[in-house]
Formats: structure tokens, C-alpha cells, sequence
């Protein structure tokens, strides 16, 4: 099952790496909203970079815990995310509330505020980098320990 986590969240990734490549081309600003292929791609990562998050935080974490013998059935997302950080398998809990708190901003506010966006959209750019490092760090500790190849 960790296998398949980690496979499906580079899955997640790798698509949103696509669209990333491309969006740091773009100078984000209002214009964007006139370019129909720049909105494809943005969209593209936004659809990405939600699925991503929302599977390694319903999924991946999760499975890392269950190979380590530290996850219980009733344990909530930040119970995940504290123990991961405890075992130094994430760098802080409150990181990945930063992600989230973008991620949902995309999420419900996409089609209302065109600035708001737009510095969201900056920003899960840094974010999506920050993932990247992340995940190289989750599989660095999963071989580390011999729990993923």
C-alpha cells in the first residue's frame, strides 16, 4: 500500500511539474485572464496541485504512519502531521497548514476575486517548490529505513 501512495502522489506531482515548467514562464499578473492557454494551464496546476495535497494528506501520510507502526484508525489529520513531524518526516506541522489554507483559497475562491488569485496562484507556486523538497525528504527517510525502494 506505501508503495502505491508514494507511486499515485508522484503521479499528482509530476503532472503538476508540467504545468508548473510552464507557469514560470508567465508573468503573473491580470493579463493572464486574457490568455486562454495560460488559464488551461493555470487550471491545469490548480487541479493538480488540490489533488496532491488532498491525497498525500488523506493517503500518503497515512500510509508512511501504517509502515511505521505510528498510525491508530482514529488519528485526524494534524495527529498524522504532529507524529510526522516528530519523526522528522516533515519539517513542521505548520507548513503544511500554509499549504492547506492556500489550497482551500484556490479551491473556494477561484472565480471571485481575479487579484486575490493571482497572489494565490504566486504562492502555491512557492508552496508547490517546498512540496518538492517534501516529498525528496519522505522518500530520502522511507529508504533511509527500508520501508520503500
Amino acid at each position: 500500500m506505501l508503495k502505491e501512495a508514494v507511486d499515485t502522489t508522484y503521479i499528482h506531482f509530476n503532472r503538476a511539474k508540467d504545468n508548473f515548467d510552464d507557469i514560470k514562464n508567465f508573468s503573473l499578473d491580470l493579463t493572464i485572464y486574457d490568455d486562454k492557454e495560460k488559464i488551461k494551464t493555470i487550471d491545469a496546476f490548480i487541479f493538480r496541485f488540490i489533488k496532491l495535497q488532498d491525497f498525500m494528506g488523506d493517503k500518503l501520510f497515512k500510509e508512511i504512519l501504517k509502515s511505521t507502526a505510528d498510525y491508530k484508525d482514529n488519528m485526524s489529520l494534524m495527529d498524522c502531521l504532529d507524529k510526522l513531524e516528530k519523526l522528522e518526516i516533515i519539517e513542521n506541522t505548520e507548513k503544511w497548514l500554509k499549504y492547506r489554507a492556500v489550497r482551500n483559497k484556490l479551491t473556494h475562491e477561484y472565480s471571485t476575486n481575479q487579484e486575490d488569485m493571482v497572489s494565490g496562484i504566486a504562492l502555491s507556486l512557492v508552496y508547490f517548490e517546498e512540496i518538492e523538497i517534501m516529498l525528496m525528504n519522505i522518500i530520502r527517510y522511507l529508504k533511509d529505513k527500508k520501508l520503500y525502494n
